[in-house]
């Protein structure tokens, strides 16, 4: 790919276009921190347009035959898989991540709309019987134009997770991504309109965060759909309060991962490192907490430091096996949690700092990090670092360890690694958390599963059938034919 002729326009009414402003941001390569082309930034002219454009479209889409969205939809999937080198080189160089990863990422989008399409002709109602001379029923429809933001740190892979659930159920889409990567989700939008679907049904506004207030306010906009910080989450259900606009939050996340003694320690050091090198640890459901029953504390320690320790940085495209953090922000904010865990009691067993390699010096690497004795109730402890350092917290019991693995405010995912069927079922039952993986964190297949928050984590599910509630409204129809 060559960098000087990537486009950096937005994608409204089915074609490429500038903000009307003329005003640009540039689009930054964490590991080099050199800008490597131009984006449009849209404003809230640009935002009206987009919105204006799918309201337009959304009618005609909704009268398709299912079946037609069903097509259209697979046919997504299909460029998505044939071009996976194209879009994976894009995110790469917008997120920083090693270009394996970033074709996972690919991969992963098009299952979104392999999945939904195969429900896309399947979004029933159903029959309510009333009585002799009366026929009742459900119709679910569209809720009309749904609102995706869109965070930085996987954009393919979660602007697919909404945009593909909220087209199957006949919805049109305005995109908002990060200003920080934005540049995978308008190719998406240009993709789609070559496999068939309507020009203006799927439009991109690109910029930051006065472009995504403008998107959330819009009394155009029908749903929104966030996945972000709790306090931009926050925000954004003012904005849509004000027009009466539901709203689904996937919001943070600091996951606790539980390893009894009785575990394989070999395999939960293996995940647990992996953590780290999946994108920085750049994930809001990454296990970066980990719960060390007392007794395996030492061994497990051990064996996680080896793992870390053979960790290879370097720049996404170089495919090593952990990029950069996104940006000099996200960089100084994780710096930021590390100095405030040495001030309050926790060692670094491996890393604990910026990289200090020559050829990573320019840019926004940090060291994979080992934190142990990690207090309760510490800083590090309770908020989301967002970067590629692991906590270690120690427990006695099974209660002690329900107790850490409930006790702050996010509720988006709980690891459990034990061999001991009864104790993982406990755990799982009394944890406060959308999803519970036990023995395994990451699973081919799990586009299918329902996937949401407790707490601060968010509220409503995505991934999975339960996902088309969010995209259409239920009408119900009484008739009285005696």
């Amino acid at each position: 790919m060559q960098t000087q002729n990537i486009d950096g326009r937005m994608f409204i009414a089915g074609q490429r276009t500038w903000s009307r402003s003329g005003a640009t941001l540039d689009a930054i390569d964490p590991a080099t921190a050199a800008a490597f082309t131009t984006m449009a930034l849209a404003d809230s002219t640009d935002v009206d347009t987009a919105v204006t454009s799918a309201r337009a479209a959304f009618e005609g889409w909704a009268g398709l035959p299912p079946v037609r969205r069903v097509r259209i939809l697979n046919r997504i999937a299909g460029l998505l898989r044939e071009r996976r080198a194209e879009f994976a080189e894009l995110e790469s160089l917008d997120v920083g991540k090693p270009l394996k990863q970033a074709e996972d990422d690919v991969a992963a989008a098009a299952g979104y709309f392999e999945f939904f399409a195969g429900v896309a002709d399947k979004v029933f109602g159903s029959s309510i019987p009333l009585g002799r001379g009366f026929v009742d029923f459900t119709l679910r429809e569209p809720l009309g134009v749904s609102a995706q933001i869109v965070p930085w740190n996987y954009p393919l892979r979660l602007a697919s997770r909404g945009i593909a659930p909220a087209l199957a159920c006949a919805n049109a889409v305005v995109a908002k991504p990060a200003a920080e990567a934005g540049l995978s989700i308008v190719r998406l939008a240009e993709l789609a309109v070559e496999a068939g679907l309507p020009a203006g049904v799927f439009n991109v506004v690109t910029g930051g965060r006065e472009t995504g207030a403008a998107l959330s306010s819009h009394p155009g906009i029908n749903h929104i759909t966030f996945t972000g910080s709790v306090p931009t989450g926050i925000a954004i259900m003012k904005a849509a309060a004000d027009n009466v606009v539901p709203v689904t939050l996937e919001l943070g996340g600091k996951s606790p991962n539980i390893i009894f003694e009785d575990a394989d320690l070999e395999r939960a050091a293996a995940s647990s490192a992996t953590t780290l090198m999946q994108n920085s640890a750049q994930t809001c459901t990454a296990p970066t907490r980990l719960l060390l029953e007392r007794s395996a504390h030492d061994r497990f320690v051990d064996l996680l430091a080896q793992r870390i320790r053979t960790i290879r940085m370097g720049r996404g495209l170089d495919n090593p096996d952990m990029g950069p953090v996104v940006s000099e922000r996200q960089m100084n904010r994780v710096l930021g949690y590390l100095d405030a865990g040495a001030k309050d009691g926790a060692t670094a067993v491996t890393g604990g700092g910026r990289s200090t390699a020559r050829e990573l010096a320019h840019g926004y690497f940090i060291e994979p990090t080992l934190l142990d004795h990690v207090a309760r109730g510490s800083v590090l402890e309770q908020e989301e670092i967002f970067g590629p350092v692991l906590t270690v917290t120690t427990f006695e019991s099974v209660d002690e360890a329900i107790a850490i693995a409930n006790g702050t405010p996010y509720g988006l995912v709980t690891g459990i690694w034990t061999r001991d069927l009864s104790k993982a079922l406990t755990v799982a039952t009394a944890v406060k958390s959308g999803q519970v993986r036990v023995n395994a964190y990451s699973v081919e297949g799990s586009i299918g599963l329902p996937f949401g928050g407790y707490k601060r984590s968010g509220f409503g599910r995505e991934q999975g059938v339960e996902a088309l509630a969010n995209y259409t409204q239920v009408k119900n129809v009484m008739i009285n034919f005696g």
